[in-house]
């Protein structure tokens, strides 16, 4: 026999949304009652803002309240969360969720993580902050069974979810472990020192030879243009590329060609470093370096710079200059044990094939985790769709 259809009712019918208040900045303490705040609630910043003086009970939460903030990341901060650290004062942009009329309190939380869901499709799947009033939250319905009804739900859905978080985490740690595998090897190269090899600064093997050019003249108005942002950490990876024309592009670039390696010199723990296989121009933040002959090859250069060894020096110089960029004299300043060409090739070579390898195994398990994402949405959908 099927179930008798659910009555809809709106979020306004059903919950109470209260606000937190917002503490102004003198009113900030070393201790007291802690301040939850939007990165409280993901433990994006473990720390706390203090309070000591008076408050109303309505901004007092405890272990196992229902909070939404109603401000904030969509897929981070965004949307409900059940507080689990202790007793606080809640902070402006979150809601202290409660019940008009008997409800379960997971029932309710998942009955908001679809409506966070809807919200994200309505604002395009927003990756920016996201903002939503109370009257607008008030007017979103879900379903209403009987309390014996959300509790089936809820028991069908929490098993469920913890099969995927499992999945999930499983998945994650094979990510880490295919990505770890070939930082290990990368870094085991170039930490090597076989017979015949020789000792040498970056300044003997490799070299800046670009100068400034003026990217408004007509010979370089069509040419890409690459800046740190274009290209993906720790892969080479080239992201949504335009030419000079198409960024307006004002400020003094450097020529590159396919010969060079481009590594970027803000924030080297980044590690933006690429191989071009097109000619262009290049942010004044990067440096274009050409192997020099017989010294050293673009490949091995290329995964001398991604490697961890040069990172940390890269890291050091910058720390101790104050400034999250290397400068070229410290870039030069770099010593690095180098094979023949022959073996460098080989190298490389090895290093290439591996890459491959494993950038093959983090597509299968990112499709992995995509698709476990979907089913819990999918789930979510038919819980409060009349279909669990």
């Amino acid at each position: 026999m099927s179930r008798p259809p659910v009555p809809y009712r709106k979020l306004g019918e059903l919950f109470n949304f209260k606000n937190g208040r917002a503490f102004k900045k003198e009113e900030l303490c070393s201790e007291g009652i802690p301040i939850i705040r939007i990165q409280n609630l993901n433990n994006e910043d473990g720390s706390f803002n203090y309070y000591a003086g008076e408050y109303s009970d309505d901004i007092l939460i405890k272990n196992g309240d229902l909070l939404f903030s109603w401000s904030g990341t969509v897929g981070s901060s965004f949307g409900p969360h059940i507080w689990q650290r202790g007793k606080g004062l809640l902070n402006q942009h979150i809601f202290a969720v409660s019940f008009k009329t008997e409800m379960d309190k997971r029932y309710a939380y998942y009955a908001l993580e679809k409506i966070t869901e809807e919200i994200e499709q309505q604002v395009n799947g927003a990756v920016g902050l996201v903002h939503i009033t109370k009257d607008k939250l008030n007017d979103f319905t879900i379903p209403a069974p009987s309390l014996f009804e959300q509790q089936r739900i809820v028991g069908v859905l929490d098993e469920a979810f913890d099969a995927i978080a499992t999945a999930k985490a499983n998945a994650e740690k094979n990510l880490q472990n295919a990505r770890a595998i070939f930082e290990s090897y990368l870094n085991s190269v170039f930490i090597q020192r076989g017979e015949g090899w020789v000792e040498k600064k970056l300044s003997e093997v490799c070299a800046i030879t670009s100068t400034l050019i003026d990217p408004r003249k007509a010979e370089f108005l069509d040419l890409t243009h690459v800046g740190a942002g274009n290209i993906e950490s720790q892969t080479g990876i080239f992201v949504e590329l335009k030419t000079a024309r198409e960024e307006g592009l004002i400020s003094g670039k450097f020529l590159f060609d396919e010969s060079m390696v481009l590594y970027s010199k803000i924030r080297p723990y980044l590690m933006k470093v690429a191989r071009p296989n097109f000619n262009g121009l290049c942010s004044a933040d990067m440096y274009p370096l050409t192997p020099l002959p017989n010294e050293i090859t673009r490949d091995y250069l290329f995964y001398l710079l991604l490697c961890k060894r040069f990172t940390d020096y890269a890291i050091q110089g910058s720390a101790r200059a104050g400034m999250p960029k290397v400068n070229r004299e410290h870039l030069f300043e770099f010593k690095v044990w180098l094979p023949t060409l022959k073996k460098q090739k080989e190298l490389s070579a090895k290093i290439d094939e591996l890459y491959e390898e494993t950038h093959h195994l983090e597509s299968i398990y990112q499709l992995k985790l995509s698709a476990l994402e979907e089913l819990k949405k999918s789930l979510l959908h038919q819980a409060f769709t009349g279909n669990l």
